[in-house]
């Protein structure tokens, strides 16, 4: 009998150890929902395989059923055994593989006619986002759980994403299961989303992988154009499409060179005295590191809207980023956190 969370039931805290982890595979194969740290976010397991279990986790995010799943292996050769790899970019596949996982790096592939995912994972479509993650705790989550899981960033759909198993906690309390508490993620940025489902790689989401790393295996790579994503005319071709995500509860303003002074700052790099207007400010790297600015920027949001809304501020403004690297992910992120809530528009709920 699958687990239920419920408002009157407490979700269970656990360790990065043996027994933690033992008993969060355990929990994972009995159809609960366990929320576990990888080296990008916490994301929100649950059997792949399992329909019901699924639907379960779009219920718990509060996440539109059009919104496709990345699923999550313990190895490529598991990832790859649910895909159909008589495609014309299987050896890239092949080479991204070998050269990025364990790691940051999700594929898109065509489904296998036999694969065991569960339709409510694909959103209906005839590709898998399939991904091997990294560390510790998640490896060997995986290894125990022996099956594919699906998990989304665990959060609250469309807000903003967790890095700290307390995060998780701040918005999922009572809603699932488990938490596996595997402490701050490494990168902090989901997952780059690289679609070879076609003749020619397409980048549907930079993330923790580079442009650039990939450019060197696959050489020239379409970026898509995601304006207009999932707009209430079209559904998203792949995770992490929706315009508007990771979003605070305050308005973001970018490309900001100071503050008004009814606003947060959020600020990055040598940051001039006289530009932070803002009695509440934070530097995501002081000293320009695109690496630390990547790990702190969920966590630094969050703060900032909390003290912020606290303090009766407006909004939270943010200072100009790199476009380059991981800077590109970067500013992915702040953009559709800054794009109208589906409130706004006509958008579809997030």
């Amino acid at each position: 009998m699958p687990h239920t969370a419920s408002s009157h039931h407490r979700t269970e805290r656990l360790d990065q150890d043996h027994d933690g982890i033992r008993r969060a595979a355990r929990l994972l194969r009995q159809g609960a929902l366990v929320a576990f740290g990888t080296e990008t976010v916490y994301g929100l397991g649950g059997l792949a395989t399992s329909q019901r279990t699924v639907e379960r986790i779009f219920k718990a995010k509060g996440r539109p059923s059009f919104n496709p799943l990345i699923s999550h292996f313990a190895s490529a050769d598991a990832a790859f055994a649910e895909a159909d790899m008589a495609i014309p970019l299987h050896d890239m596949a092949r080479r991204l593989a070998q050269r990025f996982w364990p790691g940051p790096l999700t594929l898109i592939l065509p489904r296998h006619a036999k694969s065991r995912i569960a339709q409510a994972v694909t959103a209906g479509l005839e590709t898998l986002a399939v991904r091997v993650p990294k560390g510790r705790a998640v490896e060997d989550l995986l290894r125990l759980a022996g099956a594919p899981i699906a998990a989304p960033s665990a959060n609250r759909s469309g807000r903003v994403s967790p890095s700290t198993a307390r995060h998780v906690l701040d918005e999922l309390e009572g809603r699932i299961d488990a938490v596996l508490d595997t402490g701050p993620c490494a990168v902090g940025l989901e997952s780059t989303v690289l679609d070879l489902s076609g003749s020619h790689p397409i980048l549907r989401r930079p993330g923790g992988v580079t442009l650039e790393e990939l450019q060197e295996i696959c050489g020239p790579i379409i970026v898509a154009d995601h304006a207009g994503a999932a707009d209430g005319t079209s559904h998203p071709n792949a995770p992490g499409q929706l315009s508007s995500h990771y979003a605070p509860s305050l308005p973001v303003r970018l490309d900001a060179t100071h503050a008004q002074p009814d606003e947060a700052f959020l600020t990055f790099g040598d940051t001039q005295a006289e530009t932070v207007s803002s009695s509440l400010t934070l530097n995501l790297s002081p000293d320009g590191n695109v690496e630390e600015a990547a790990r702190r920027l969920f966590a630094s949001l969050r703060q900032l809207d909390q003290s912020a809304s606290r303090q009766g501020l407006a909004g939270i403004a943010v200072a100009p980023l790199p476009d380059a690297g991981l800077g590109r992910a970067l500013k992915d992120r702040l953009k559709r956190a800054a794009a109208p809530r589906p409130t706004d528009s006509a958008a579809p709920p997030t």
